[in-house]
């Protein structure tokens, strides 16, 4: 086992690890804040936390698992919200933009010790995931770039923020808590 990421190196714990976090997710993406045509949801939240718990591999494959129950039409996105249509609708680059962020997100994590270095791939990560989801955004309304990252990015910035600083406070001891029990 990689005692960094808590990556087994493979089956069942493996297995029930990906799962609970895809489960995570779908418990945690429906929950959101209407703020504009972009909701503020609590999916990010749990995409750093698959992160920090199982590495980029097993934490984009949760977030794969994730998309594809939304994609299949259960309610597992913002607003309880599931289907084609929402994943094809003008805030669908965002929820797209999950798997990059995670990938990107978990190598940092996994890649760095230091936490600020960590934050920082977090926050790369969910840029990414910003310029998937805006790009998206105007293609889709016509809007421009400025009207885009007005509506869209700026005011989920801090939001964010405060989501990567909680994931970044507790999955480190959550982990080492799930190594020390003997349960990764």
């Amino acid at each position: 086992m990689d005692e960094k990421t808590m990556e087994p190196r493979g089956g069942v714990r493996a297995l029930v690890g990906t799962a609970l976090m895809a489960a995570v997710l779908c418990v945690l993406g429906p929950l959101s804040v209407p703020i504009g045509p972009v909701p503020v949801s609590l999916g990010t939240l749990g995409i750093y936390c698959a992160v920090y718990l199982l590495g980029w591999r097993r934490g984009a494959l949760s977030v794969l698992i994730y998309l594809l129950l939304g994609l299949a039409g259960l309610p597992v996105f913002s607003g309880f919200a599931g289907g084609l249509a929402r994943l094809a609708g003008p805030t669908g680059g965002y929820l797209m933009g999950y798997l990059p962020m995670a990938v990107i997100a978990g190598f940092a994590v996994e890649r760095w010790e230091r936490r600020a270095a960590q934050f920082a791939g977090l926050a790369v990560g969910t840029a990414v995931l910003y310029a998937f989801g805006t790009a998206w955004y105007c293609v889709l309304t016509g809007s421009g770039l400025m009207a885009a990252l007005a509506l869209c990015v700026l005011p989920f910035i801090p939001v964010d923020l405060g989501k990567m600083a909680l994931a970044a406070a507790l999955c480190p001891v959550v982990r080492r808590r799930v190594q020390r029990a003997g349960m990764a």
